[in-house]
């Protein structure tokens, strides 16, 4: 299997003479769309390319196929780490009867008409959607292709379609014994009308889907060949770095730039509203350019803002605000039983991606070239014509793989600026931010401030539950058709709203609480579900608690009819042990079940709490049910990765604000788990037949309550606040203190850190 990292370019945008060629030439493309209801195919002209002499039978945007022997798929999701290049390329080369080794994968130029993702209402990836975006549609693409090289064949030999067989690009007539490859079937297959839909195979025919497949992009990732954004490289580029104003809603004031045009290699300082660029020949000189910049600020209005401050503002929106109702059923007031109530806390978060922002844009007079990962590509179109003035047809736009995105590159904030930057000079330039400057400037995920409450009848069931939110809508800002009706951001309240457990009488609301002016916030791996799930599974196991139940059994006494939760639950439990003999001391288990993203997961965390207060997790079991499975390797991945990213920002991450600026900088201060950190993670899939649910961000949304879950069986001591307080763990303060005067610097551990300045 080969990668080919060059784009595919839009119809609509510069073209390369062989596409001029195309053009010429005409032809026919289905492009399949979902348009409010079944999937139907409609043409656009564009059919045939020619590339270095080779036609090309395109039948419709994802497949392509040459007379030279190539297979080319298009692929509408990006790859950022998550394996979508790899599940895509399996459904279409399932449909189309070639193995993954045949096949060169192609990123989707930006093109809503062909490569929107309904789920999203865009040309996007995110939300857990790519394989329930792709289910269907790659399936059909790849099918209706098949079908036109096997009628194709058919015609040649004169003989019924359905007397021929494919396999690995061969169609066969096995009456005859006669062959030809799909290479041979590219020109004929061109001139064969396209149907509307071609059958699907049944899964018992399956020969990818499902099956425990190596991943499209490894061996190019391995030797180096594969390239990232940041490695991006073009004839006469420089490169340049960004500092922007440390304060939300800042702005530049003044700037010397003496010291800086003194360094060596440095060519350009360019001033923005509220950033500062160096441009050098090279990143270290623009680098030591940026540092010797003396810089003046006008921090704005938010110049004395702090967190304490957001979530007292928080606080008292709760309290006092006007809330908009997600779902109310039965009577929650005047129950009577035993209250059970409880507030939960949960900071900013950062992506801190491995790649940082970066971008390479050349701006000429009558066209705009970018390179990019972007989750976005349309709309980094978008800024570009509104920064440069030229038509989208003039803006080419090479997206890249992402070393990381979990939301970040949703937004274009970054590119806007790159060709804010690049216009202003006349050759290419590659824009990077510092590792510094990434986490100071994203988009985070929201604060929130939750207040739940639950009434409890004689044998500790919920009969009246009420849980209200606080807090920011991304949504609003990022596709604000998409709320609802009554102005409800349905993300804030997933998983909430809609809980597995049968409880008679219920309210579930949002106050809405927008951030200071100029603090942007985004999307975050997991979004909603991320602070819902940790809410509402924490507190079950607060009523468990309360009602003196085991919280596996507590559960399952209120799911009702969900079987597959039910499925999830004891599987997961099972095989971990639960309630298989006592654990020792400061050991325990914790558990967390929900349905985000459409698919079923059960977490069984372990953990060991030192009498200092340190956490060891030792072990997490985690049972899936996200229907059909197209490789199972890819869900395990994604779990595993999943919940060690929820678990770093459950022990260690929060963004924090003081005097209107972020306090964080790096890995350091914005900490990660290690690998000796990282326990064995078992992953069970459980066989299903239910179309495909979401994976890629289920277990970073399972990983907080479940661990907080089994801190509480070691310790007794509940925590609602996040990233985790360890100072409210610690058992013997003798101790601590010992270990802490006999230690160097270096071997206290980050997650301590806080006890010692309590002792101090």
């Amino acid at each position: 299997m080969a990668i080919r990292v060059t784009p595919v370019q839009d119809d609509d945008g510069l073209q390369d003479p062989s596409r001029r060629e195309l053009i010429k030439r005409g032809g026919l493309v289905v492009a399949f769309m979902w348009l409010s209801g079944p999937m139907r195919a409609w043409g656009l002209a564009d059919a045939t390319r020619i590339d270095q002499g080779q036609s090309l039978f395109a039948p419709n945007a994802f497949v392509r196929v040459g007379n030279d022997g190539s297979v080319q798929l298009v692929m509408p999701s990006i790859e950022m780490g998550q394996g979508a290049y790899t599940g895509q390329a399996t459904l279409l080369a399932e449909e189309l009867d070639v193995g993954l080794d045949q096949i060169t994968v192609e990123h989707a130029p930006p093109n809503r008409k062909l490569y929107s993702n309904p789920l999203l209402g865009e040309q996007a990836t995110g939300g857990s959607t790519t394989i329930r975006y792709c289910w269907s549609t790659l399936r059909n693409a790849g099918a209706v292709a098949r079908y036109m090289l096997v009628s194709a064949a058919a015609q040649r030999w004169k003989v019924d379609p359905s007397q021929c067989t494919v396999a690995r690009g061969v169609v066969t007539h096995a009456p005859s014994g006669r062959t030809l490859r799909y290479a041979e079937l590219a020109d004929a297959a061109a001139q064969v009308t396209p149907p509307d839909k071609a059958p699907l195979k049944s899964p018992s025919d399956f020969q990818l889907i499902g099956k425990p497949l190596r991943r499209v992009d490894t061996p190019g990732k391995v030797d180096g060949s594969l390239p990232f954004g940041i490695d991006i490289r073009v004839p006469g580029m420089k490169v340049a770095t960004v500092q922007a104003c440390p304060t939300f809603g800042g702005r530049l004031a003044s700037v010397d730039d003496t010291r800086a045009r003194a360094v060596p290699g440095v060519l350009k300082v360019v001033k923005l509203d509220n950033a500062v660029a160096v441009i050098g020949e090279h990143f270290w000189a623009a680098k030591q350019g940026l540092d010797a910049l003396d810089i003046h600020w006008d921090r704005g209005a938010n110049g004395s803002f702090t967190t304490e401050q957001l979530f007292k503002d928080m606080a008292q929106a709760s309290e006092h605000g006007t809330p908009i109702v997600a779902r109310d059923v039965g009577h929650v007031d005047g129950v009577s039983g035993k209250l059970v109530s409880a507030t939960y806390q949960l900071p900013m978060l950062a992506h801190a991606t491995m790649e940082p922002i970066n971008a390479v844009v050349h701006v000429r007079p009558d066209a705009c070239e970018i390179w990019v990962g972007s989750q976005v590509p349309a709309r980094c179109v978008d800024v570009a014509t509104k920064i440069t003035g030229l038509p989208a047809e003039r803006v080419v736009v090479h997206n890249q793989y992402m070393g990381g995105g979990f939301g970040r590159r949703l937004f274009e904030d970054s590119v806007e600026q790159a060709v804010a930057i690049a216009k202003q000079v006349d050759y290419p330039v590659k824009i990077i931010w510092t590792r510094e400057e990434d986490i100071a400037q994203d988009r985070y995920r929201p604060a929130y401030y939750d207040r739940i409450s639950a009434t409890l009848d004689g044998q500790g069931k919920p009969v009246a539950w009420t849980h209200r939110t606080t807090g920011a809508s991304v949504l609003a800002t990022f596709a604000p058709p998409a709320m609802g009706k009554n102005g409800l951001d349905p993300d804030l309240v997933e998983c909430a709203a809609d809980l597995p457990y049968e409880v008679p009488n219920m309210r579930v609301d949002w106050v809405r609480h927008d951030m200071p002016s100029g603090l942007a916030v985004g999307w975050w791996r997991g979004v909603g579900p991320t602070h819902t799930v940790f809410v509402v599974e924490s507190f079950v196991d607060e009523l468990a608690h309360a009602a003196g139940k085991d919280p596996v059994a507590y559960r399952k006494s209120m799911l009702g009819d969900h079987p597959r939760a039910l499925a999830v639950l004891e599987l997961a439990t099972e095989k971990a042990g639960w309630g298989q003999g006592p654990l020792p001391p400061r050991h325990g288990r914790g558990v967390a079940l929900a349905a985000p993203f459409g698919s079923y997961l059960c977490v069984v965390v372990e953990v060991e709490v030192s009498p200092q207060g340190e956490i060891s997790l030792r072990r997490a079991v985690t049972a899936v049910d996200c229907g059909m499975v197209v490789n199972p390797n890819t869900v395990e991945a994604q779990i595993q990765g999943g919940l060690v990213f929820g678990w770093s920002a459950a022990l260690y991450s929060g963004i924090t604000l003081k005097q209107g600026a972020v306090e964080q900088r790096n890995f350091n201060d914005y900490r990660v788990m290690r690998l000796n950190q990282t326990p064995p993670m078992e992953v069970h899939i459980v066989p299903s037949k239910e179309q495909p649910g979401g994976i890629g961000e289920t277990a970073t949304v399972m990983s907080m309550p479940s661990l907080l879950n089994a801190v509480f069986a070691a310790t007794g001591v509940r925590i609602r606040t996040l990233p985790i307080d360890t100072s409210a763990l610690v058992s013997d303060n003798n101790a601590l203190k010992a270990a802490l005067s006999a230690a160097t610097p270096s071997d206290i551990p980050g997650d301590v850190a806080s006890v010692t300045r309590m002792l101090v």
